[in-house]
């Protein structure tokens, strides 16, 4: 599917409230036709993800240990079941206090590794490939996926409602910055 195509497919999908606002563009390589040209997203006509660029408003994560520590003033939901598997795990020789700690520990680890594997998929990623497996994939799976790219396309879909953007909010704080950026986005353009 050509660019110009594929671009007005995808701005059909935006939310009204983004529409003029959101963008996608592309920059073509006249003489190198068998380089693909680099594709990014701008919010009134600032460059906002281009996969490449360190002077983006989103912050890149360069280790898991920074993601580990901005992660940690996040108040983290922790269910029974998790609790449990860390007493299990442990054999039961730590204290009931530390326990909780040590779950968190192993649920902010988890997401680092997420976010860190995402990043890493993000920047080899090719924008015209997700966007056309977001334009055949239902919505549900697109704003559940892993891949940032794919999230935050289903994130400035019209498709997604104020009700569902406010029932995702704890999920959020665990996604990627540049996921983040669009859910904060989309959230106060209602």
């Amino acid at each position: 599917m050509s660019w110009s195509k594929l671009k007005q497919q995808l701005e059909s999908f935006l939310s009204p409230a983004l529409q003029g606002k959101v963008e996608y563009r592309a920059t073509g390589y006249r003489y190198l036709p068998d380089k693909a040209g680099i594709c990014y997203i701008t919010v009134n006509k600032k460059n906002v993800l281009n996969l490449n660029d360190a002077t983006i408003p989103i912050k890149w994560y360069q280790s898991e240990q920074e993601i580990k520590n901005a992660l940690i003033h996040i108040d983290i939901l922790l269910s029974h079941e998790e609790i449990e598997a860390v007493r299990l795990s442990m054999n039961g020789k730590v204290p009931e206090d530390r326990l909780a700690i040590i779950a968190r520990d192993r649920k902010i680890t988890e997401a680092a590794k997420e976010i860190q594997a995402a990043h890493a998929a993000l920047i080899k990623s090719n924008f015209t490939a997700v966007a056309n497996r977001f334009l055949s994939t239902p919505i549900e799976e697109s704003i559940d996926s892993k891949d940032i790219l794919l999230t935050i396309l289903a994130l400035v879909d019209r498709r997604v409602g104020k009700k569902r953007l406010l029932n995702m909010s704890q999920k959020i704080k665990l996604k990627h910055p540049a996921v983040q950026y669009f859910y904060e986005l989309r959230l106060h353009s209602f």
